[in-house]
């Protein structure tokens, strides 16, 4: 990406607003272009600005940032704008549904000011980012749910034997160096698979390849 990836903060705390603007602007190649105090206003500046990636909090009042999350994914209007969550709640009950509706990743906020920035980039480059806690809660989740395989699961008819066996390792949370390792492949045909399995699972990232994978069945908790 030639410009500076463009972020917009939404948190209703004046002083996390504010250290995290600091933060990403003192780099050349991040740059703050809006913030937001609730739900409601995230999304609209969202679909006005269509910022890169939205820095999203979970617990603002009025429209959460689970709500803002579903409406911002849902909308033609927001472009290729992601949203990734940051929360102070390891187990925070909305992880799930957030993935569900549609976040890129979801991060916690003790989370290393350099570790931040980089999963910024990470996210607009079209990656998923999960903290290892925040994967633990996600497994955990799919244990103890079934009605989601039963309701919106995808259909994987349509998945090669290779590209199912690339699925099943990006839902162990594996990166593209170490699929590759495994499957005797080299990188370049690992992203191969990879841009594959998103084009026909209609995904926007690699987080959303791991709720699929889960809710097909094609994963279980168990076998993560």
């Amino acid at each position: 990406m030639n410009r500076p990836v463009r972020v917009l903060l939404a948190d209703d705390q004046p002083l996390l607003r504010t250290g995290f603007g600091l933060l990403i602007d003192s780099v050349p190649d991040l740059t703050v272009v809006g913030e937001a105090v609730t739900g409601e206003q995230a999304v609209e500046l969202a679909l006005r600005l269509r910022p890169d990636v939205v820095l999203m909090d979970i617990r603002m009042p009025g429209t959460d940032g689970l709500e803002a999350t579903r409406r911002i994914c849902a909308d033609p209007g927001a472009g290729d704008t992601r949203v990734l969550v940051l929360t102070t709640f390891d187990l925070d009950e909305y992880v799930y549904a957030a993935l569900r509706g549609g976040a890129s990743g979801f991060l916690l906020k003790d989370i290393l000011p350099a570790d931040l920035l980089t999963a910024i980039r990470v996210v607009a480059s079209g990656d998923g980012m999960l903290a290892p806690a925040v994967t633990r809660r996600l497994i955990h989740e799919f244990a103890v749910r079934d009605e989601p395989r039963r309701g919106g699961a995808r259909d994987l008819s349509e998945l090669t034997p290779r590209e199912l066996e690339v699925l099943r390792l990006v839902a162990r949370g594996l990166p593209n160096p170490v699929l590759a390792e495994h499957l005797g492949l080299s990188i370049a045909t690992v992203k191969t698979h990879v841009r594959r399995l998103l084009a026909k699972l209609r995904a926007h990232d690699r987080a959303q390849l791991v709720v699929i994978a889960y809710e097909s069945g094609l994963v279980s908790a168990g076998g993560a």
